[in-house]
């Protein structure tokens, strides 16, 4: 009988990046504000885990760990208790898939080496700034021998909603760095296949295998953290049902679902980020009643041991 598997992993981006996203000056945070993902975020997330017994994967940013002693052992300790450590890039640039492939190389290699300081292992996983793929990017994934990446997010609502919130920024002049990804990411299949190294989001024969975010079938509603903490109990759990019937569910979150703004947040911010409005007490006692979930219909692992048990779907033929 195949095994039911199911993936948490975790984008350990810093406030900074939010900054950007909103197109917000980063001094409007202070020092602490800057440490609160690796100080804070992350001990909840691994007493979370660890509370159930459960494994994790953190995609860290290696410029968020260059320099920084207390994030480093962050995810020394994260490592050293089981939980899997990958590549969310060096810089988190959004417009990465837009810059030149030595760029691009250039800044995979810096974040594996960062990764593999901090931690004594070398990533075998990586996951897109933005969720944004194309050829190049996943051609220098191949390059740095990755087992699997986790960037295919299919999901329609999703996409809207960042089109227009990039749209609302842009006409008040305050333009977010983020990038909207091409269209054909709503095609994408939604379970795990191998990517066509020159279109990511088709079924091909690429080496890294693609494991793509949890989507509702049809709507392709995301089952992220942003939306299952913040949303209605019964309308997660509808979504969750929709979901279950997929032999692989992957359940993406950022390090800030468990975070607000008693935490310390600039108040700027927290406007912006609506999400941080909400008690991080809460959010976490949502995040373990959908981790229960999860443990009663699946067999919890890191996304590399997904990556290496699961069938995974090529061309159709």
């Amino acid at each position: 009988m195949a095994r039911r598997l199911a993936s948490i992993s975790v984008d350990l981006d810093s406030l900074p990046h939010y900054c950007r996203i909103h197109g917000l000056p980063e001094s409007l945070l202070d020092a602490r504000a800057r440490e609160l993902v690796y100080a804070v975020a992350v001990p909840r997330l691994r007493a979370l885990l660890a509370s159930l017994g459960v494994p994790g994967t953190f995609f860290a940013i290696g410029e968020d760990v260059a320099g920084d002693a207390g994030a480093a052992e962050a995810l020394r300790a994260a490592h050293e208790a089981g939980v899997e450590v990958a590549s969310h890039s060096f810089a988190h640039d959004y417009a990465l898939t837009r810059r030149p492939l030595e760029v691009i190389r250039e800044d995979l290699r810096r974040a594996d080496e960062i990764l593999q300081e901090a931690t004594g292992a070398r990533p075998v996983g990586f996951r897109a700034p933005g969720y944004t793929l194309n050829a190049a990017l996943y051609s220098a994934t191949e390059e740095r021998g990755y087992l699997y990446g986790s960037s295919a997010f299919p999901a329609a609502p999703y996409y809207a909603a960042k089109a227009a919130v990039m749209g609302a920024l842009a006409m008040v002049g305050r333009p977010s760095r983020a990038v909207l990804d091409t269209p054909r990411v709503l095609l994408a299949p939604r379970v795990p296949y191998r990517p066509d190294p020159s279109q990511p989001y088709r079924r091909g024969r690429g080496a890294v295998v693609e494991l793509p975010m949890t989507v509702t079938p049809g709507s392709r509603f995301p089952f992220i953290g942003t939306f299952v903490t913040t949303l209605p109990l019964p309308a997660v759990r509808a979504a969750y049902l929709a979901c279950r019937g997929a032999s692989f569910f992957n359940l993406e979150l950022h390090a800030v679902d468990v975070l607000d703004a008693e935490d310390g947040i600039p108040p700027e911010l927290v406007r912006q980020q609506r999400d941080l409005r909400v008690p991080a007490a809460r959010k976490l006692e949502r995040l373990e009643r959908i981790f229960r979930w999860l443990c009663a219909d699946y067999e919890v692992v890191a996304l590399k041991e997904a990556a290496s048990a699961l069938p995974v779907e090529g061309p159709m033929v």
